[in-house]
C-alpha cells in the first residue's frame, strides 16, 4: 500500500470519523436548500457512467461542479477539459474530508463501493444521486435507505428512464386498469454480465497512475489482473465487485413493473439456473419471485419471474405478442382484460391488436432525471425514484441474486428482519464483511 494512501486513511479516520458521527443532527433546511440557490456537487468516479451523470447534472443551471474523486488518473482527461476548474482527488474520503461546502454528489462508481461512499456522504448530510445498483448487498441498501430517510436528505437512484415518457406511460396504463387486474409477469434482459471460465492465475502489473488498492475499496484484497478482468471492463460480472446482469440491467427493466404493481416485498424467491462459480456471476438466469397481492393485482399472490442471457419467457408466454415484434429486453405483463409489453426503451403496447388496435395512448410527459434531483435539493418538488423507492426496488432484484447461490430452492423471505425464514445458509449473502480497516460509519 502507498504511503499517501496510509495517510489520507489516517487523515480521514481522525478527521473525518467525528463528522460522520455528528451529521445524522444536521436539518433538512440547513441540509437541502442551498443559500446561494447554487449547488455545490462533487462526482465520485469522472468516465464512463459518472461522465454521463456529471454531464447531465451540470446541465442544470444551477449546479457548480468543484470536485472528482477517481482512483484511476488515466480515466480523468475528459472530465477535466469539460470541468476545468473542479478539484481532483484521488481518494474518495479526502474529498469528503475536505470539500466543507457540498450540496451534493453522485455515486458512480462500481457496484461494490456505492455503499461506502453513498453511506458517507449521507452521514456527513449531502444529498445524494446514487448509481444503480443502490448497493452491492441487501443489508447496504436497507441501511442507506434508513439514514437517507432519517436525516430527510434528497436521494435519487441513477435509474433514469424511470422518468421517461415510456416507462411513465406502462405505470399509467397499468394503473387505469387499461389491460385489467395483473396475474402474472415476465421479464427479461439479453445481456450476459458473468463467466463460467476459470480465473487466470498469474499477477498483472499495476498500472501507473491507476490505485488498485483503493479500487479493491472495501473487498478483499487480491492480485491485479489486466486485460480488463476487473478494471474498467468486466468488474459486473465478478462476484465481489458487480451484481451480474440482473444486478446492472433488474433495477431498470424491474422498475415499471415494481411502480406500476405498486409492489412490496416478495415473500419467496428462487432460482432456476446456474450458480455462480468462485469468482464470477452466471449467465442465463431464471428467478421466479411471489409477491403479495397489490390493488393492481389480482387477489392472493402474483408471480413475477426474471430472465437473461439466452435464457427467455417460455413460448406461450411469447405467443401472446402475436405479430408484435419481441424485444431484446423488457416485460410482458398478463392482466385479467388484456397483455401488455413494456421495451426497454419504447412505448408500451397493448395486446391483442383485436382489442386494442383503435387505443390510443393517452398524453403522458417525461421528465429529467438528473434535474428532478437538482431541483429538489433546491427545494423544489421531489425525486420519484428516492431511496424509499430505490432501496426496496433493489433489495428485490439483489434477492435473485443471492437466489442464484442456492438453484432449484424457494427461499422464503422475511423482509422485516432482512432474514430468509427457511434455508439459513442464504442469510450469509445478505450483510458482507467488510475488509479489516474499512468500517464505515452506518454500516
Amino acid at each position: 500500500m502507498n504511503p499517501s494512501f496510509v495517510a489520507s486513511r489516517r487523515s480521514f479516520l481522525k478527521v473525518g470519523g467525528a463528522a460522520a458521527v455528528a451529521a445524522p443532527f444536521v436539518t433538512r433546511d440547513l441540509i437541502a436548500k442551498p443559500p446561494s440557490g447554487q449547488v455545490q456537487h462533487a462526482s465520485f468516479g469522472s468516465s464512463g457512467m459518472a461522465f454521463a451523470d456529471v454531464t447531465s447534472l451540470a446541465s442544470h443551471k444551477s449546479v457548480r461542479i468543484v470536485a472528482v474523486a477517481d482512483v484511476d488518473s488515466n480515466k480523468l482527461a475528459e472530465f477535466k477539459k469539460k470541468f476545468p476548474d473542479a478539484r481532483v482527488y484521488e481518494d474518495w474520503r479526502v474529498l469528503l474530508e475536505k470539500e466543507k461546502g457540498l450540496d451534493s454528489v453522485n455515486v458512480s462508481t462500481p457496484d461494490h463501493m456505492h455503499a461506502a461512499i453513498g453511506m458517507s456522504a449521507l452521514q456527513r448530510g449531502i444529498n445524494v444521486y446514487g448509481q444503480k445498483p443502490l448497493t452491492h448487498d441487501i443489508y447496504e441498501t436497507r441501511r442507506l435507505t434508513e439514514v437517507a430517510r432519517k436525516n430527510k436528505l434528497v436521494t435519487q437512484m441513477g435509474i433514469q428512464i424511470h422518468s421517461n415518457r415510456e416507462y411513465r406511460m406502462a405505470v399509467q396504463l397499468v394503473q387505469e386498469g387499461r389491460i385489467g387486474k395483473i396475474k402474472e409477469v415476465h421479464t427479461w434482459s439479453s445481456k450476459e454480465w458473468g463467466d463460467n471460465g476459470p480465473m487466470p492465475t498469474r499477477e498483472d502489473k499495476i498500472p501507473s497512475g491507476f490505485n488498485w488498492d483503493l479500487w479493491v475499496g472495501v473487498s478483499a484484497p487480491r492480485p491485479f489482473l489486466g486485460d480488463g478482468w476487473y478494471h474498467p471492463a468486466n468488474w459486473r460480472k465478478r462476484l465481489d465487485f458487480g451484481t451480474g446482469t440482473f444486478g446492472d440491467m433488474g433495477c431498470h427493466i424491474f422498475d415499471p413493473v415494481f411502480k406500476a404493481l405498486a409492489l412490496t416485498a416478495p415473500v419467496s424467491v428462487r432460482s432456476e439456473g446456474a450458480p455462480p462459480n468462485q469468482h464470477s456471476w452466471a449467465t442465463n438466469a431464471i428467478v421466479h419471485y411471489v409477491f403479495p397481492a397489490t390493488a393492481y393485482t389480482v387477489p392472493g399472490t402474483v408471480p413475477i419471474t426474471w430472465y437473461d442471457g439466452k435464457q427467455l419467457p417460455p413460448e406461450p408466454i411469447r405467443k401472446l405478442l402475436g405479430d408484435h415484434p419481441f424485444p431484446d429486453q423488457g416485460s410482458i405483463l398478463i392482466g385479467t382484460e388484456g397483455v401488455m409489453v413494456i421495451p426497454h426503451i419504447a412505448l408500451p403496447a397493448l395486446l391483442p391488436e383485436s382489442k386494442f388496435g383503435d387505443f390510443k395512448l393517452p398524453k403522458v410527459e417525461g421528465a429529467d432525471h438528473w434535474h428532478q434531483f437538482v431541483d429538489a435539493v433546491l427545494g423544489n418538488g421531489k425525486t420519484s425514484a428516492n431511496f424509499d423507492y430505490a432501496g426496496p426496488l433493489t433489495e428485490t432484484v439483489l434477492l435473485g441474486s443471492v437466489a442464484s447461490r442456492f438453484p432449484n430452492t424457494t427461499l422464503e423471505w422475511n423482509a422485516a428482519k432482512l432474514q430468509f425464514t427457511n434455508v439459513k445458509e442464504a442469510n450469509a449473502y445478505v450483510r458482507r464483511q467488510y475488509r479489516k480497516g474499512w468500517d464505515i460509519q452506518g454500516l
